[in-house]
């Protein structure tokens, strides 16, 4: 009697299958920040706070008739409600997928992992970038009510130079938001960690060093990335002029809570397992 031999086991060629365009992983990821439950109701509660601090602005103006605001300063002040709240996006597109577990069927739909983190730290600057470009709008609003009620003319003094620092700060911040995400992996550590650094250290302890001690207003632009970027957007409290120093301040600011996070971040990733 002759053997039969058993047919080898079936297989799949995928090696012509094109890969899921990036394109496709970006809008992807867009959609998944605000079609959420989560996603929704903190991008509501952000238009909400933008109403309010324009509400409040406005009856500023119109109670004190010394006060007087340009463009320049509505577009800063609707840029901090935008800048509370929206970043936790930023950290929860990428901590989401360990934390609720929804990585197995995003890296089984697109198995290389560095291809989604950077379709997420697209959004994540679209998102940044939206942001600001909602503060502008709204801050054009602003001057345009505020010049009513006063009954002065609008003043549109919005410099190239501030604009474009105002984009980079915005960018920076949302940039480390995704970076802790990156680290840690978990929601609740990384903002809090990015609370800490970009709001609570800075208001609570850096504040008050740089208002008391002298040492303090050359330490501290060389380890705090608000402080090292205010003179660029004319905000910094001694007026302090822009040069090769405080540029440098910058650099090693973001170096150190934007980049060595997200690289320390991506090598995370890489080697996170996925349950």
């Amino acid at each position: 009697m002759t053997a039969v031999a058993a047919d080898p086991t079936p297989t799949i060629d995928v090696s012509s299958t094109p890969r899921v365009p990036f394109r496709r992983l970006v809008s992807v990821e867009l959609r998944k920040m605000y079609d959420t439950r989560a996603g929704f109701w903190l991008l509501a509660v952000t238009g909400g706070l933008l109403v309010l601090a324009l509400g409040i602005t406005l009856l500023v103006v119109a109670l004190n008739d010394d006060v007087s605001l340009s463009a320049t300063e509505f577009s800063q002040i609707m840029t901090i409600p935008v800048s509370l709240l929206v970043p936790v996006l930023a950290i929860t597109s990428i901590t989401s997928e360990w934390s609720q577990r929804t990585g197995l069927v995003t890296f089984t739909l697109e198995p290389h992992r560095m291809r989604v983190v950077w379709a997420k730290f697209v959004t994540v600057l679209v998102l940044a970038l939206a942001t600001i470009v909602l503060a502008v709008i709204v801050g054009a609003i602003g001057t345009l009510i505020s010049a009513a009620i006063t009954g002065n003319d609008p003043v549109w003094n919005i410099e190239a130079g501030t604009f474009i620092w105002t984009i980079v700060n915005q960018l920076a911040y949302f940039t480390m938001a995704f970076a802790f995400g990156l680290v840690f992996l978990s929601t609740p550590a990384s903002i809090a960690i990015y609370y800490i650094v970009a709001m609570l250290l800075p208001f609570m302890v850096y504040g008050t060093l740089y208002a008391i001690f002298d040492w303090a207003k050359d330490v501290i632009p060389w380890i705090d990335l608000g402080f090292a970027m205010a003179p660029y957007m004319g905000q910094s409290q001694d007026a302090v002029e822009t040069s090769a120093t405080t540029l440098m301040q910058v650099i090693v600011t973001v170096l150190v809570w934007v980049v060595l996070p997200f690289a320390l971040g991506l090598r995370r990733v890489t080697r996170a397992e996925l349950k």
